[in-house]
């Protein structure tokens, strides 16, 4: 009977998939099941060199125009320092913190050396900043540059707009791990000039012997400096003429093997602002989930938004363009909306706090005061489980050695317009060691802004439509 239990408990937790309720009034589960086991076998790295060529067949072009494989930084052989989970996991941790400091200092806000922040009341700064902040980016493309088209891994970030490569001439290069994209080799390639409306929209934007120069700068002081051009970009077999990129003849950081940066921003510089119309301002992108042996999927177009999804409404900072703002209206903790006010979340006129979805960041952060009220409702409902001792950014975990499967509370957002977003439990108690330690995978931030980070979001296709100003959950999952 106790073996036919396990068993049942064990096919819940392999069945469960994303809810997305569109009223408050709708019933769905408020307790789930963990797959421990299953979990922790997942941390062990099964990675795969993806081929170097192109990623679909003719066949597969035909129905799926302008579709990327996606994968996560472990999955690629090349980019693995480590293969102990917790190393992996503690880097990936660091890489993250320096993340979040650096999207604050994009909205202005200072940061101390602990990653404490404070609101500064001076105007909104100029750096750009992106997933590569010490090579924070997790989830890699393929794409062809260049005619004719030499293929290279580059970062996505929604939280930046800049498509940037490393290029030659090389004055300073950080690893990568396919050879530098060499610009004479292509004859697609055509510089952009000083007086052109292009370079008129690039940040910190300059000129040098009649060529548009950029610079991107990050807060470790990791860097990208070189030309603006216009180049041919390959997706699958789709060829797409004539995208702004970045050049980059000096670079300096740990960007862990990647050649540089697809932006995925709202801005105008994005590689999804420069598609225009050929796509219509949408995007879908779904997050292949840890362990797991599948791809994610990177979609441009129209068509590759799903029939019901849940659909939210995108808000707007002016100071910051780039970003994906959505309206958060509260947090559920099995079943029941913690009671915290909902200006913790809100988007005021000055540009301050307001909820980002970022796929740069791994954690989601919470203002604390949310974040406590949110915590200590999932410890009172988990007073079963054994507790472990904090870990790095953590300070909710359980020793959950030598269980198969656990009964945990369901973890849910709330947003405005009515859409209830409940998680899978692998997408907020998640293994920190490849021996039974689970941490709560949010933590709490002392700035107001806050960030849904990928964690949360793997396997949940999301769909981005900002010409019409909406963002989309579900209903598919990877």
């Amino acid at each position: 009977m106790f073996m036919m239990l396990q068993l049942f408990l064990l096919f819940l937790t392999t069945t469960i998939t994303i809810t997305v309720t569109t009223s408050q009034n709708t019933s769905y589960p408020h307790f789930q099941n963990l797959n421990v086991k299953q979990t922790i076998e997942e941390t062990k790295l099964k990675p795969t060199q993806i081929p170097k060529q192109p990623l679909q067949t003719e066949s597969e072009e035909k129905t799926e125009k302008r579709k990327l494989k996606l994968l996560h930084i472990d999955k690629i052989t090349t980019f693995i320092t480590s293969n102990d989970h917790r190393t992996r996991f503690n880097a990936r941790l660091n890489r993250d913190s320096k993340r979040v400091a650096a999207l604050l200092r994009r909205l202005n806000i200072s940061v101390s050396v602990a990653g404490e922040a404070n609101y500064k009341s001076n105007a909104f700064g100029s750096d750009v900043v992106s997933g590569m902040e010490q090579g924070s980016g997790e989830y890699f493309v393929r794409i062809g540059i260049g005619s004719p088209p030499r293929n290279q891994y580059v970062v996505i970030d929604s939280g930046s707009d800049i498509v940037w490569i490393q290029c030659e001439p090389c004055t300073q290069c950080y690893h990568q791990s396919d050879p530098v994209f060499n610009p004479s080799d292509s004859s697609s390639f055509a510089g952009v000039s000083c007086g052109s409306s292009i370079c008129n929209r690039v940040d910190n934007a300059g000129c040098h012997e009649g060529r548009c120069r950029y610079e991107v700068s990050y807060g470790d002081g990791s860097y990208t400096k070189g030309t603006v051009a216009l180049e041919t970009l390959t997706i699958g077999r789709t060829m797409i003429r004539n995208v702004a990129i970045g050049c980059g003849h000096r670079n300096q950081g740990m960007f862990i093997g990647a050649a540089g940066l697809m932006g995925l921003g709202g801005g105008s510089m994005s590689f999804v602002a420069q598609l225009g119309g050929q796509t219509g301002g949408a995007f879908s992108y779904c997050l292949v989930s840890r362990g797991t042996s599948s791809f994610g999927s990177l979609e441009f177009g129209r068509e590759g938004v799903p029939i019901g999804a849940a659909w939210v409404p995108l808000l707007h900072n002016p100071r910051a363009s780039s970003f994906y703002y959505v309206g958060l209206l509260g947090l559920g903790v099995g079943g029941v909306k913690v009671p915290i006010s909902e200006d913790v979340f809100r988007l005021n006129e000055l540009g301050d706090g307001g909820v980002v979805m970022d796929t740069g960041t791994a954690v989601t952060r919470l203002p604390t005061l949310a974040y406590n009220a949110f915590r200590d409702d999932f410890i009172a409902q988990t007073t079963n489980l054994p507790r472990a001792s904090g870990v790095s950014i953590f300070d909710t975990c359980y020793d959950l050695f030598g269980f198969v499967s656990v009964r945990v509370p369901t973890v849910s957002f709330y947003f405005s317009g009515g859409p209830v977003l409940t998680l899978p439990a692998k997408n907020f108690l998640i293994p920190v060691d490849d021996v039974g330690t689970f941490c709560f995978a949010f933590a709490p931030s002392n700035s107001g802004l806050s960030i849904i980070g990928n964690i949360q979001q793997e396997g949940i296709e999301i769909s981005v439509d900002g010409a019409n100003g909406f963002v989309g959950f579900g209903p598919n999952i990877c």
